[in-house]
């Protein structure tokens, strides 16, 4: 929520849909509980969300997927099932933002005589995020287009072209901090990740973020890709923690109520999930 709040001040972006992938049961992280298990547990922590959804894809692969490969998944995914252009963040798009006055002659409301119906911003940006929670309905793609919005007052005339879906890896400053380590990382997924897709970072623990980007060489050359979220004194995200959640459920400490909704906590007491033999 964080994240998306910070991407919609910089007026860079219209945040339409957020994606949750449980890694998969073969990662080989210890205490890794069964993907069974995380799906629901992330499932229930976004029920009542209009715009993140959990995706089991990578859970049901026949083995570990790797981020690089995740990301191009949801990334041609996206572009089969909405049949918009899906951009690298690193290439400089033409498009016009979406309600930015073009002082320009207008052109024809379409380019394209194909497009049985004129859509409207609000049409295309709902298509999306409707795509986005309902994976198996495929519509045909669309090709590109141009079209006047019909509400448009006060004699200016607001253009629309494609829109263009970006995907970003949303992580902690320590995800972004393991770039870092020699030999951990393929260097050509890296590339491809910071690259071509971009970060959001969520600072960990008053991480320093600078310090970290500078200690490698992709990440400084790429450093406009990385977007870190600033973090709020009142509500500071260091305490949006797995780890720190279950070792509040090892230890029965009531503060995990602070971390993970009620239920969440039921399924986890109900499967005796994190909890240890002592009781």
């Amino acid at each position: 929520e964080r994240a998306r709040d910070y991407l919609h001040k910089t007026g860079r972006f219209i945040v339409i849909g957020g994606i949750v992938s449980p890694v998969h049961d073969s990662y080989g992280k210890q205490g890794l509980v069964s993907s069974r298990h995380r799906l629901i547990m992330c499932q229930l922590a976004v029920q009542n969300s209009d715009w993140i959804r959990v995706d089991p894809w990578e859970c049901y692969q026949d083995t570990w997927q790797t981020t690089c490969s995740v990301l191009e998944h949801h990334r041609d995914l996206m572009k089969r099932v909405t049949g918009c252009i899906l951009s690298n963040v690193n290439t400089p798009s033409m498009t016009p933002v979406i309600g930015q006055p073009q002082h320009e002659t207008p052109q024809p409301i379409y380019q394209n005589s194909n497009v049985p119906a004129k859509p409207t911003a609000a049409k295309i940006l709902g298509k999306v995020g409707e795509s986005l929670s309902r994976i198996c309905c495929v519509r045909p793609p669309v090709e590109r287009f141009t079209f006047v919005d019909e509400n448009a007052n006060l004699g200016t005339v607001m253009r629309y072209e494609e829109i263009e879906l970006r995907i970003l890896l949303l992580c902690g400053s320590d995800l972004l901090e393991s770039f870092c380590i020699p030999g951990l990382w393929n260097e050509a997924d890296m590339e491809v990740i910071v690259g071509d897709f971009g970060i959001v970072v969520v600072p960990r623990d008053a991480a320093d973020t600078d310090r970290i980007m500078n200690h490698s060489s992709i990440l400084r050359k790429y450093r406009n890709n990385i977007m870190v979220v600033k973090d709020d004194i009142n509500h500071p995200m260091s305490v949006v923690s797995s780890t720190k959640s279950r070792l509040a459920l090892q230890h029965g400490d009531g503060h995990v109520v602070d971390y993970l909704s009620q239920p969440v906590i039921d399924y986890i007491l109900k499967s005796q999930l994190y909890i240890n033999t002592s009781g």
